[in-house]
C-alpha cells in the first residue's frame, strides 16, 4: 500500500507542471469582431466557439434581450469573463457596472480609457485616477469582481525621468492590469520587464503584436492596421505567454482590432497554444 501511495504521487508530482501549463485560457475581445457583429451576431459567436475560445470580454447583447443573448452564449459554450468599466461611470455610481458583471457572472471589470487632454496624461490626472481606482477596487472586491485597468500608451510619458506609468503600478493596492501590450509598447515601456518587475499585478493580458516598423505613440491613438498575427510582429509575444504562465495569469486574451481580424485571430490562437504547451 506504501508503495501505491509513493507512485501515486510522484505521477501527481509529474502531472503538476501540465497542469500549470494549462492554467492560462486563450480569451477574445468582442471588440476585435465589432464590424462583423453588426452583420451577424449569431454567426460570429459560432465561429468563435469554431477557433477554440470559450472566454470573451465583452458583454453588449448585440440587440437582443438578456435571455437571448445567454442562450446565444450558453449554446456555443462562451462565457463573459470581463466587463468594461467606463470611466466617468466610475466617478458616479458603480452599481450598473457591477450588476453588468454578474448578469453575466463575470470575475472582472476593466476600465479602458481615462479622459485627458489629447497627448500624454498629466501626473495630477493619473494620481487622481489611481485613488478613484483604488476605491472603486476596494468595493468591487466586495462583490467578488476584481478592478481592472488598462493602459493606453498615454501613460508612459517621463517627469525628472520616472515614467508617469510607474505611480499607478507603485501604488494601486485595490486593483490590477489588464495590460495591452501593443499599447505598452507603442508608449514605449517594455511589457515583458514590467511584467517582471510587477509580478502578480496582470490577472489578465491583451496579447497584440505590432508589425514592425510602427512609430511609436505616447496619445494612445496608432493605426489598428499594424495589429498583426500573433508572433510576426516586434512584440516578444512569446517571452511574454512564458511570463505569464510563470506568473499564472488567467486569461491571454486576443484582441485584434485591423480589417484581418476574422483570419489572423485563429492563427494568433494557434500561435498562443503552441507557446503553452512549450516547458518554461
Amino acid at each position: 500500500m506504501k508503495t501505491y501511495y509513493r507512485q501515486l504521487i510522484l505521477f501527481l508530482i509529474a502531472l503538476f507542471p501540465l497542469v500549470q501549463i494549462q492554467a492560462q485560457e486563450v480569451a477574445l475581445q468582442l471588440y476585435s469582431l465589432r464590424n462583423e457583429m453588426k452583420i451577424d451576431p449569431v454567426k460570429y459567436h459560432e465561429l468563435i466557439s469554431e477557433w477554440g475560445i470559450s472566454a470573451l470580454e465583452g458583454g453588449g447583447g448585440y440587440g437582443m434581450s438578456d435571455e437571448e443573448y445567454g442562450k446565444l452564449l450558453a449554446d456555443n459554450d462562451l462565457r463573459i469573463i470581463n466587463v468594461g468599466a467606463e470611466y466617468l461611470q466610475l466617478t458616479k455610481n458603480i452599481q450598473p457596472i457591477i450588476d453588468q458583471a454578474k448578469k453575466y457572472g463575470a470575475k472582472y471589470a476593466t476600465c479602458y480609457w481615462i479622459p485627458h487632454a489629447e497627448g500624454p496624461i498629466s501626473m495630477e490626472e493619473l494620481k487622481i485616477a489611481t485613488a478613484l481606482f483604488n476605491a472603486v477596487g476596494a468595493e468591487l472586491k466586495k462583490e467578488g469582481i476584481t478592478f481592472l485597468y488598462h493602459p493606453h500608451g498615454y501613460e508612459f510619458a517621463k517627469d525628472r525621468n520616472k515614467v508617469r506609468f510607474n505611480y499607478m503600478l507603485d501604488n494601486a493596492k485595490n486593483f490590477g492590469f489588464n495590460m495591452d501590450v501593443f499599447w505598452v509598447k507603442m508608449g514605449g515601456g517594455d511589457p515583458l520587464k514590467i511584467m517582471k518587475k510587477y509580478p502578480g499585478k496582470f490577472p489578465i493580458l491583451h496579447l497584440k503584436d505590432r508589425k514592425k516598423g510602427t512609430p511609436g505613440s505616447k496619445n494612445g491613438q496608432g493605426d489598428v492596421e499594424t495589429n498583426v498575427i500573433l508572433g510576426t510582429g516586434d512584440i516578444d509575444i512569446a517571452g511574454i505567454i512564458k511570463e505569464a504562465k510563470k506568473q499564472g495569469t488567467e486569461y491571454l486574451t486576443i484582441e485584434d482590432e485591423s480589417s484581418r481580424s476574422v483570419t489572423q485571430i485563429p492563427l494568433s490562437v494557434a500561435f498562443i497554444k503552441r507557446e503553452l504547451e512549450k516547458s518554461n
